[in-house]
């Protein structure tokens, strides 16, 4: 095995994909590791293998390889659902290119993602809409947290949204509380007895999220059976769309159609079913920023912003960080059987000189952790987790006499370790944002992408 063939053999071993390639004819020369965990087959039952032989109830229509082998042409992102070897359904999202050369088809590549799990958990959740009236938690504007000026602003704007029936987009950061806002519009509305439903549109993949949302009939795919969708079933009440800057371009197309002209077609059927719902969309990012990085349609925009309600985060209305914290000892207070009735002056400090980029979800998270650790009745700094304290508070509380520098190392050389470890902290609290480590850092995206490059830093 040359350098080559070894190279080609570690990375199809090493991806979370899986690959699957066929010569002309339908069999199959690569099976990866991924594959085979997806399948249930091991590589040597494969190899060699037609396809029509290794999964019966597949042909020329349902199978995706077989497919682009009859057509020539590529298919992208098309969601499948079948009979692994071991009887169990499988759900993938493919995509399949034909190798062709010199104007021959030698073969077709398909690259297999799993979405078993997430479909099953979907599945899930559309069965205990179906059979538990009570599924929503219901939200008044009365449970809302804050006392700002700009965020009773929202409130207020919020309160006159619920009034109407037209569509509603809510921007703010994650973590802001998008949807808990959304929740209060709907049952301050005169839709308030009928369902509240809520997707993510960044949790799926195209193909997927359109039959979650539209509906499927039977035979419009592979697995396909006839499943009403999520208009149909927030029919009469209203449909949360979060973050709708991530809905594929494609999808907003439909989604525009289905705002102007009122019904749904379910994926595969011909007939169009009218449905009367109102919808709240999120976006995590500027809308503008989003359609001039072509993430939004801009005509999807205007039509979804009839009223447009922007959460300020919460580095904006620091003055609401104590009534938050109250809030959240009283609630773990009650929840883990503790008395803490005071917060210690350096966790304030910390928290008030921290930008918080997670927002009241972060501070959430922090004090729940933290509150885990109490014992008396002060929740003090060193109750945060070692990684916590390292945010909130250790930069606050370094001098130039704790500096332990080492004359030795050349001072550019120095200060190029600690930038990098900064730009490194910020890229894994980012989760390798680099837009939103930029923000973070305060500096441009180009310098920060220069920096990067400059470091050798990547995921």
């Amino acid at each position: 095995m040359d350098f080559n063939e070894k190279l080609l053999e570690i990375i199809l071993n090493n991806i979370d994909e899986g690959i699957h390639v066929v010569d002309n004819q339908g069999n199959t020369i690569i099976y990866n590791k991924a594959m085979e965990q997806i399948e249930g087959f091991r590589a040597d039952e494969v190899v060699g293998k037609n396809l029509i032989d290794l999964f019966p109830n597949l042909n020329e229509s349902t199978s995706t390889l077989l497919t682009s082998l009859k057509t020539q042409q590529s298919i992208v992102e098309r969601y499948q659902t079948y009979l692994n070897k071991k009887g169990f359904n499988i759900t993938t999202v493919n995509t399949t290119v034909p190798v062709i050369v010199d104007g021959n088809i030698l073969g077709a590549i398909e690259i297999s993602k799993n979405f078993t799990k997430i479909k099953e958990l979907y599945d899930r959740i559309l069965e205990l809409r179906n059979n538990k009236d009570n599924f929503n938690e219901k939200k008044e504007f009365s449970d809302i947290i804050g006392g700002s000026a700009e965020f009773l602003k929202t409130i207020e704007l919020a309160k006159k949204a619920s009034k109407t029936n037209s569509t509603v987009l809510i921007i703010g950061e994650t973590g802001t509380g998008k949807e808990v806002i959304a929740r209060c519009i709907h049952y301050s509305s005169s839709r308030s007895d009928k369902p509240f439903v809520a997707v993510n549109c960044a949790a799926l993949p195209e193909s997927l999220l359109e039959g979650i949302l539209f509906g499927t009939v039977k035979g419009s795919f592979t697995g396909a059976i006839n499943r009403p969708g999520l208009f149909e079933q927030a029919d009469g009440g209203t449909l949360l769309l979060d973050e709708i800057n991530s809905m594929p371009v494609n999808l907003q197309a439909k989604l525009l159609r289905v705002l102007q002209e009122g019904y749904i077609r379910r994926v595969g059927d011909v007939k169009d079913i009218p449905i009367d719902v109102r919808i709240i969309a999120t976006t995590n990012e500027d809308p503008y920023t989003a359609i001039l990085e072509g993430k939004l349609r801009k005509d999807l925009y205007y039509r979804l912003s009839v009223v447009n309600i922007k959460i300020p985060p919460l580095r904006e209305r620091k003055e609401d960080i104590p009534i938050f914290v109250n809030e959240f000892i009283k609630k773990y207070n009650a929840e883990l059987i503790k008395e803490v009735w005071e917060v210690a002056d350096e966790v304030y400090d910390g928290f008030m000189s921290y930008d918080w980029p997670g927002n009241v979800r972060e501070l959430k998270n922090y004090i729940e952790g933290a509150m885990n650790m109490v014992t008396g009745h002060i929740l003090r700094m060193e109750h945060f987790a070692p990684n916590v304290q390292e945010i909130l508070f250790k930069r606050f509380n370094t001098s130039l006499h704790d500096i332990k520098y080492n004359f030795e190392i050349p001072l550019d050389e120095y200060l190029d370790n600690i930038e990098r470890n900064i730009i490194q902290a910020a890229m894994e609290k980012s989760n390798y944002n680099v837009t939103k480590a930029a923000k973070m850092l305060q500096i441009k995206r180009q310098t920060l992408q220069h920096k990067l490059n400059k470091y050798g830093i990547n995921k």
